[in-house]
């Protein structure tokens, strides 16, 4: 017994001195010294199994306010805890359970090695942003890097210190359900929304407990899966990796992430946790990431579906070796990686290089100087739901809307006198609106759009559902039945509409039919919805169309009949005030579309920056031998980079300094925006480049820089940007990233395809 004390003393004296010393600042690298000698030091302690565990995370297993687990699978994970073979768990949450499981990892462990929490803030934890796609809709990058800081704030008081996200997945088919959770189709603007939203998270350091460590996922290629169909497999070039999905992932590199996760999908035949190209090759070799890659939600397992290993006993050796560091809730690690290891099948060398990221990540946040930081009561108290972080998601709402259509300036809306019709079930619903991954927050605690009306009374607002949307939800795992057949509430719906001097139809997807497992073949309004509409317009074309959705949707009879539609997607806690503020014209809508809209779903995958085939079109008006659709256009319902504003904007004056230049040299593109409006408004210039011959083809157009003005009614000012070699880079049939000499059209405009246009000539 006194040996045992007095080795306990002695290791914990060594973790006491570990601990000291300097944390990270902004001028620091995560190569911090003083931090890999910790590492070393405390990985010198170690037995194979204690390093294993580091590797290990498990889903909260038992209540612990509750006894302690005495049998079956929670009291096996709590055996691993006590052992010191869990180096992180997820879904817990409260600085009550976080700090008892932490306690028993730090003081009742051999060596007391702290643990990370992690959880899906994806886009707020209590207090909930717009789904991750409406924020990209705002281009508006220092709000969205607000967003996440709120989410981090809010998600670290409860005792959380790792968030999933952000989804920095490139995704051209919106059939895939999980859209909702990233930036939409461009690897340009995904690049910069994820390094916003990294910066947001994390900050310059983690000397406060009010920032998180976050993780790019997922790598990769998971958004190409085919038929949008979700874990389906992917098969792509190396080209389009490198040119589509990989930039935003290297750009969170750049941006300082801390953590990667891998994807579910196989890619070219391997699945990407067994993938030593994605994670030793791209992520860990060229881009010199050292933080960790943690698997999705038992993708190791998942190996033995995809037909690659036989067991999980494999599937570990494989994803191991591969560079995928900890293991969530596949139990590979765990059961299997010592005897691996022994076996010679692995080499203890690489068990040590994924443990040294684990631990280096921890020292980075500070656990070890404090593993109680992000447990502190009265600070939970103080933060959950503030007023602040209202005001925060409540501007971001307003500037995620994208103003589809407004013929004949149907709105701002009159605020009195006008009777007001508001129909549909999306409009007083409470939960709807915090969208999908919003698995921090409470049901019904939405502000709805009859709620956010009521704060402008001087109109006369009446409400009638019209028809359900869905039957059988619930939070979470969620079991759903489309209303196909139920339409009692047409007629006062109907009704409702004829003495009305306009109509507010809000129409869509419940919050819960985008997501993960959310893949859609129909992406039309759901069940009845569409023929409400078609029935309200005949006796009322007044009508408002809101939007509510969370990924793009088929709207062909609306666009065409419909004289203004609202995309308001799914806006979180704030929702119903900020639509109503937009709606009266308290806010000039400034959102872009960061995806584009299809006419139909057999058009997708269908996204502005397409390759030309060799017989783009014809100049025979009675050929069908072009690459075309017999029965549908070409184009989109609403291109990328659309949207509309109460005002508007004109574009002229394009000019460049030069015309041509080379290697280190640069030239100024300008353009003159002009208000020529009646309102105050902001519009998002954006300019796009054309590279026409290549060694690869290459795209018809691809946005290269955006930039957000604000103008007065007749207000001009005249725009530039920068043209460098570094902005004509791809990635060539050399294998590597450069710039070609050749010719290039420059478009600036107000969206992908209403654009000026102009002509330079690059030489190396």
């Amino acid at each position: 017994m006194k040996k045992i004390k007095v080795k306990y003393i002695f290791y914990s004296a060594i973790l006491m001195a570990l601990s000291c010393g300097p944390t990270l600042n902004k001028s620091s690298t995560y190569n911090n010294k003083s931090i890999e000698t910790k590492v070393d030091s405390l990985m010198n302690l170690m037995t194979l199994e204690e390093k294993i565990g580091q590797l290990n995370q498990y889903n909260g297993f038992y209540d612990v306010t509750g006894p302690t687990p005495k049998e079956g699978q929670a009291a096996l994970k709590y055996e691993h805890l006590k052992k010191g073979w869990v180096g992180s768990m997820l879904n817990v949450k409260g600085t009550n359970e976080v700090r008892t499981l932490q306690k028993i990892a730090v003081e009742q462990t051999r060596l007391g090695i702290p643990l990370i929490f992690g959880f899906d803030v994806i886009h707020g934890y209590k207090t909930i942003s717009p789904i991750p796609l409406a924020e990209a809709a705002s281009w508006d990058l220092v709000a969205i890097e607000r967003s996440a800081a709120v989410a981090a704030e809010e998600a670290s008081a409860v005792g959380i210190n790792w968030t999933f996200a952000p989804m920095v997945d490139v995704a051209r088919d919106p059939r895939w359900g999980r859209v909702m959770e990233g930036a939409g189709e461009d690897p340009y603007l995904g690049s910069r929304i994820a390094t916003a939203r990294i910066h947001g998270f994390q900050g310059d350091n983690f000397n406060s407990n009010t920032k998180v460590l976050a993780c790019a996922k997922h790598f990769a290629a998971y958004a190409f899966a085919e038929a949008g169909r979700d874990y389906n497999t992917v098969d792509m070039s190396e080209e389009n990796l490198q040119n589509l999905v990989f930039p935003p992932f290297k750009a969170s590199v750049d941006a300082g992430v801390r953590t990667f996760m891998n994807s579910f999908n196989e890619l070219n035949g391997i699945p990407a946790t067994a993938s030593s190209y994605l994670q030793r090759t791209v992520l860990k070799g060229d881009w010199g990431f050292n933080g960790f890659v943690v698997s999705d939600w038992g993708s190791m397992l998942e190996m033995v579906n995809h037909g690659y290993v036989s067991n999980n006993k494999e599937a570990a050796e494989k994803a191991i070796i591969a560079g995928s560091d900890m293991d969530m809730e596949s139990y590979a690690y765990v059961e299997h990686l010592s005897a691996l290891v022994k076996e010679g099948k692995v080499k203890e060398a690489i068990i040590d290089d994924a443990v040294r990221r684990v631990l280096r990540t921890k020292f980075e946040l500070g656990l070890f100087q404090n593993p109680y930081k992000y447990c502190d009561e009265q600070h939970e108290k103080n933060t959950v739901g503030k007023k602040e972080f209202q005001d925060d998601v409540l501007d971001m709402a307003k500037k995620s809307m994208v103003l589809l259509k407004n013929d004949n300036q149907l709105l701002p809306l009159a605020t009195s006198g006008k009777k007001i019709a508001v129909i549909g079930a999306l409009a007083n619903d409470k939960t709807s609106p915090l969208g999908s991954w919003r698995i921090g927050a409470d049901d019904e605690t939405a502000v709805s759009l009859i709620e956010g009306l009521s704060k402008f009374p001087n109109n006369t607002v009446t409400y009638t559902k019209g028809v359900d949307v869905a039957i059988g939800r619930t939070q979470f795992m969620w079991e759903t039945k489309i209303n196909q057949t139920d339409t009692s509430g047409f007629a006062a719906a109907i009704e409702n509409a004829k003495n009305a001097d306009i109509v507010l139809m809000m129409l869509g997807e419940h919050g819960l039919q985008t997501g993960e497992g959310r893949s859609r073949t129909d992406l039309g309004l759901p069940g009845l919805q569409q023929q409400l509409l078609e029935e309200v317009y005949k006796v009322n074309k007044n009508i408002v169309l809101l939007l509510s959705n969370g990924r793009p949707l088929t709207i062909p009879w609306a666009a065409e009949n419909i004289p203004a539609i609202l995309e308001t997607w799914q806006l979180g806690t704030q929702s119903g005030n900020a639509i109503a503020q937009v709606l009266y014209g308290e806010y000039n809508p400034s959102g872009k579309l960061p995806m584009t809209f299809p006419r139909s779903v057999g058009q997708l995958p269908l996204y502005y920056n397409y390759k030309n085939t060799g017989r783009p079109s014809s100049n025979e008006p009675e050929s069908v031998f072009w690459s075309h659709y017999i029965d549908q256009k070409n184009t989109p319902q609403y291109p990328f980079g659309f949207g509309l504003s109460y005002s508007k904007f004109e574009y002229s004056n394009l000019k460049l300094s030069a015309d041509t230049f080379a290697n280190t040299d640069k030239i100024q593109a300008t353009v003159e925006v002009k208000n020529t409006g009646k309102y105050r408004g902001k519009e998002v210039v954006q300019l796009y480049i054309q590279d026409l011959v290549g060694s690869l083809t290459r795209p018809v157009k691809e946005l290269k820089g955006f930039e957000m003005v604000e103008l007065l009614p007749n207000e001009s000012r005249t725009i530039s940007f920068s043209i460098d070699k570094k902005m004509l880079e791809f990635f060539t049939a050399n294998k590597k990233w450069e710039t070609e000499s050749g010719d290039f059209n420059l478009f600036i405009g107000t969206n992908s395809q209403e654009t000026l246009k102009t002509k330079f000539h690059y030489t190396n």
